[in-house]
């Protein structure tokens, strides 16, 4: 069986501010050694489950976080970029089950470092279904027919994966108390944790479903200002919806909408608001 782990950084244990997550600041290196040691936590736990091969997708800005020296040794990782698909490259059918690790809450939610690929995103939508980074990236999943069957990350994150999928298994390492702050457990509870809820996740994997994806999905998103729109509307086929911020693009599958996001996300952060 083969096992697809996509690790972002905003949701590991003692991680609470942009100097954890910020590779031009002080406290940065640390972050990426609790994010390292808690990717390995699933990982170790997989291979003990009997996983011939898992892949992990360094999901965090430049996407080159992971320690890969301090990884299980059989562990193949996918770092660096630009990747195509970001936070999902590599994913695809040939996977049993997908993981998500240090993973936050959507953008204008409560929650640590809450946001939506860029802090100029304030909602996307998939048709009618409000998404953040964990969603969309679980209706590629789903593209596939793959289920997610257990996210890490604070205490609203799991109520968001909950509320898309039920069935979910949630490791809460921390409690948000500000965007900016929360209750930790310490990196080895947080490990002690993941192991034990990647196990039960592993042992449960045929009671999840992957996500239904829609057909040619409708793919929304609202920006913070005007100015991130016109951007974006550069790209082919968008349009933006009158009186709004909201730019629209219609996707031929779930694909082409993630594509899509990425980059329209990457035109309105050329925005300057001088």
């Amino acid at each position: 069986m083969n096992l697809y782990i996509s690790v972002d950084m905003e949701g590991i244990s003692g991680l609470v501010d942009h100097s954890h997550v910020d590779s031009r600041l002080h406290n940065y290196e640390r972050g990426r050694k609790i994010m390292t040691q808690e990717a390995n936590a699933v990982v170790t736990t997989a291979f003990e489950k009997g996983f011939k091969e898992v892949v992990v997708n360094d999901s965090h800005s430049k996407m080159n976080n992971i320690l890969i020296e301090e990884l299980h040794p059989d562990t193949k990782l996918i770092t660096g970029d630009v990747k195509p698909f970001s936070m999902v490259q590599g994913l695809d059918e040939n996977f049993d089950a997908a993981i998500f690790v240090g993973y936050h809450a959507r953008a204008s939610m409560k929650g640590v470092m809450t946001h939506s690929m860029i802090f100029g995103v304030r909602n996307m939508y998939i048709n009618d279904v409000q998404v953040g980074e964990l969603g969309f990236n679980s209706f590629v999943a789903g593209y596939y027919g793959v289920p997610v069957i257990m996210v890490a990350g604070d205490d609203q994150t799991a109520l968001e994966a909950q509320n898309l999928i039920p069935d979910i298994y949630c490791a809460v390492v921390k409690e948000a108390a500000s965007r900016s702050s929360a209750k930790s457990l310490t990196p080895i509870k947080a490990q002690e944790l993941l192991k034990e809820q990647t196990s039960k996740a592993l042992e449960n994997i045929h009671t999840i479903k992957p996500l239904v994806t829609p057909d040619h999905p409708t793919l929304r998103i609202e920006f913070a200002n005007y100015g991130q729109a016109e951007w974006a509307n550069l790209m082919p086929g968008t349009e933006i919806e009158p009186g709004t911020t909201i730019v629209k693009f219609q996707a031929k599958d779930i694909k082409e909408a993630y594509q899509a996001m990425l980059v329209m996300t990457e035109l309105a952060m050329r925005t300057t608001f001088c």
